[in-house]
C-alpha cells in the first residue's frame, strides 16, 4: 500500500477533493435553514452528503488497496454482478418520482446504475483487450455494443433516460480502438435530423436534405463516389425524419416531449415547463462577475430552483459566487478530463487504456451535459455534475470509477 500511494496521480485525487469540498459548500448553500445546526445532522442532505464524503474516503483506501490486477481478472464478474443488481430493482427497487432505481435502506436510498458505469467500463476493457483490439469485423462490434447496450436497456426500463444516456459515451473509447467512424457519422446524423425536424419539421427538412446530398453527389462524381451510400443516406434520413413525430408523441413521455419545445423555443411556459430552466437562468445571470456571496443568493435561499442541490447545482454557484465560480468549476473539470486523457494516453496495458478511455468520457458527457442542460443548451435529463451534485451513489459511483483507473495507472509507473 505505501508503494501504492508514492505512484498514485494526486494532482488528480487534488482535483477530485476541491470539487468534492466546493460542492458539499454549495449544496449546503441550497439546503440549509437555521445556521446553529450541526453540520454532522443526518436528517439534512448537507449532514448526509458530508457522510457520503467520509465513508467515500473508506472506499478508496480499499480500492486502493486493491491489487490492479483484480480488476480485470474479476471484470465479467463484477459485470454479471451488476448487471443482477439492475435486474433485482424490478423485484426489490423502490420506486421514487416514477422511476424504480433505488434500493432502499432506511432514510438512505443506493441507485444500482451509478455504479453499473464501473462495471460496463472493465467489461469493456477486458474484451477489447481480448480481442487484441479487432473491431472490424461486425460480429466484434456487436458484442461491444452489447456489453452497453444491456444495462442502457435496462436503465431505460426503470424508466430513467438521463442515467441511460450516459452509456452513449462508451462510444468514444471503442471509436479510439478502432471502431469504424461509419457509426459516429450515422450518430451525428441522426441527431442532426432530429433537431432539425423538431425545429422546422419534415416538410422542409426533406427536400432540403435532398437538394444538399444531390449537390454533394454531383461534386464528387470524379472521385467516384458509391452511389449505393448516398442511396442508403437518403432513405435513412428521410424516414428517420418522418418517424420524428411518432417518437416525440409514442416513445417520449409527456415531461420529456415539453422539455425539447423548451429547448427549441416552441413554448415559453415560465410557470410550467419551462419553470426549472428559466429559475436557474435567473439564479445564474443575477450572479454576476463575483456572486452576491454565499448563504446569499435569494434564487437559492428562496429555494426557487427546483432540485437545486441535484441536477441544477451549477446554478448556485452562478449565483453565490458569480462569473470568477462558474469558470474556476468549469477549469477545474478541464483539468481533470485532460489529466485523465493524458494518463489513458500513456498507458502500456491495452485493457488500462480502454479503461481510462472509459473513465473519462463517462465524467466529460455528464459535465458538458448538466453544465448545458442548466444554461438551457440541452433538454433536463437528470444528470448530476460529477462529485459536485448530491448523491451518495453518484458521488461512490465516480471515485470509484476513477480510483481504479488511478490504480492501474500506479501499476504502470511501477513498471517503468
Amino acid at each position: 500500500m505505501p508503494k501504492t500511494l508514492l505512484q498514485i496521480d494526486w494532482l488528480t485525487i487534488l482535483i477530485v477533493i476541491i470539487l468534492m469540498g466546493f460542492g458539499w459548500v454549495n449544496i449546503y448553500s441550497t439546503t440549509f435553514v437555521n445556521p446553529d445546526e450541526s453540520i454532522f445532522d443526518l436528517s439534512k442532505i448537507y449532514g448526509k452528503q458530508l457522510l457520503w464524503i467520509i465513508l467515500g474516503v473508506v472506499i478508496a483506501i480499499i480500492v486502493l488497496a486493491l491489487e490492479s490486477k483484480f480488476f480485470e481478472r474479476f471484470a465479467s464478474i463484477i459485470y454479471i454482478a451488476a448487471i443482477l443488481s439492475l435486474i433485482g430493482l424490478f423485484i426489490f427497487g423502490k420506486t421514487i418520482a416514477g422511476q424504480t432505481a433505488w434500493y432502499s435502506f432506511g432514510s438512505f436510498s443506493i441507485q444500482p446504475a451509478e455504479f453499473m458505469k464501473t462495471a460496463v467500463a472493465l467489461a469493456l476493457a477486458k474484451y477489447i483487450s481480448e480481442i487484441n483490439n479487432d473491431l472490424s469485423t461486425f460480429v466484434s462490434q456487436l458484442k461491444a455494443f452489447a456489453i452497453i447496450g444491456i444495462p442502457l436497456a435496462l436503465i431505460m426500463l426503470q424508466p430513467d433516460a438521463g442515467s441511460a444516456l450516459i452509456y452513449l459515451a462508451f462510444v468514444i473509447p471503442l471509436y479510439r480502438e478502432g471502431l469504424p467512424q461509419a457509426y459516429l457519422s450515422v450518430g451525428f446524423l441522426s441527431v442532426a435530423i432530429f433537431v432539425i425536424t423538431l425545429k422546422f419539421g419534415f416538410g422542409i427538412f426533406a427536400p432540403v436534405f435532398v437538394a444538399i446530398l444531390i449537390i454533394v453527389y454531383l461534386f464528387n462524381r470524379k472521385r467516384k463516389p458509391r452511389f449505393w451510400i448516398y442511396a442508403l443516406t437518403l432513405l435513412f434520413s428521410l424516414g428517420f425524419s418522418y418517424s420524428v413525430n411518432f417518437i416525440l408523441n409514442s416513445v417520449l413521455l409527456p415531461h420529456q416531449k415539453d422539455r425539447f419545445d423548451v429547448i427549441i423555443g416552441e413554448t415559453n411556459d415560465i410557470r410550467g415547463s419551462a419553470f426549472n430552466l428559466y429559475q436557474s437562468e435567473v439564479a445564474i445571470g443575477s450572479g454576476g462577475w463575483l456572486g452576491k456571496g454565499w448563504l446569499k443568493g435569494s434564487q437559492t435561499q428562496g429555494r426557487f430552483v427546483p432540485e437545486q442541490h441535484t441536477d441544477y447545482i451549477f446554478s448556485t454557484v452562478g449565483e453565490e459566487w458569480g462569473f470568477l465560480g462558474t469558470s474556476a468549476v468549469v477549469i477545474l473539470f478541464a483539468i481533470l478530463i485532460l489529466r485523465l486523457f493524458h494518463l489513458a494516453e500513456r498507458q502500456k496495458s491495452q485493457f488500462s487504456r480502454v479503461y481510462g478511455y472509459s473513465v473519462l468520457s463517462v465524467i466529460f458527457v455528464h459535465f458538458f451535459v448538466n453544465i448545458a442542460m442548466v444554461i438551457g443548451l440541452f433538454p433536463t435529463v437528470g444528470i448530476p455534475l460529477p462529485f459536485f451534485s448530491y448523491g451518495g451513489s453518484g458521488l461512490w459511483g465516480f471515485l470509484i470509477l476513477v480510483l481504479v483507473f488511478l490504480k492501474l495507472d500506479a501499476k504502470r509507473k511501477s513498471l517503468d
